[in-house]
């Protein structure tokens, strides 16, 4: 039987404090570091779950809520949704806090489609994800259909 795990074993937080080089001559951080650092986090949760070498098959969506400015931290939480033979989706949502004030805002928010590598660099098979809470369930359930659309729409380019 193929082996199982739950979200909580591979969820990741990391946090960055945004520096000038991560941001253009306004102060506000370029959409790209953002981008970069949501691909590192949802690495690592992807990584954790399958227990080998990972890489990005596609970014669904990325939303940017709001802007990050230099001085502030970023916190990147990233978790799987859902699991596939071989591929996985993760979750994730990037927070802002400007820590002179203390206040946090939501600035953007993706879902990443990882696909696990085995010694041969093809696609291997990764751990079932176990549900647990409601949560789960649910975040499940939207990526299923997610990955649903995602098929179609590949399918729709390829005919073309």
């Amino acid at each position: 039987m193929k082996s199982e795990k739950t979200a909580k074993n591979s969820r990741v937080i990391l946090a960055r404090i945004m520096m000038p080089e991560d941001a253009n001559p306004m102060g506000i951080v370029h959409g790209g570091v953002i981008m970069k650092e949501i691909d590192n986090a949802a690495g690592v949760a992807a990584v954790r779950h399958a227990g080998k070498i990972c890489v990005t098959a596609s970014i669904d969506r990325l939303d940017f809520h709001n802007p990050a400015f230099i001085g502030n931290i970023i916190t990147v939480k990233a978790s799987i949704n859902m699991t596939g033979r071989t591929s996985m989706e993760i979750g994730v949502r990037v927070e802002n806090e400007d820590i002179l004030v203390g206040v946090k805002t939501h600035i953007a928010s993706a879902y990443l489609t990882f696909v696990a590598l085995g010694e041969d660099r093809r696609p291997a098979e990764i751990p079932s994800l176990k549900l647990i809470s409601k949560k789960d369930i649910r975040r499940n359930k939207e990526a299923l259909a997610r990955r649903s659309l995602r098929l179609t729409e590949k399918k729709n380019e390829s005919e073309k």
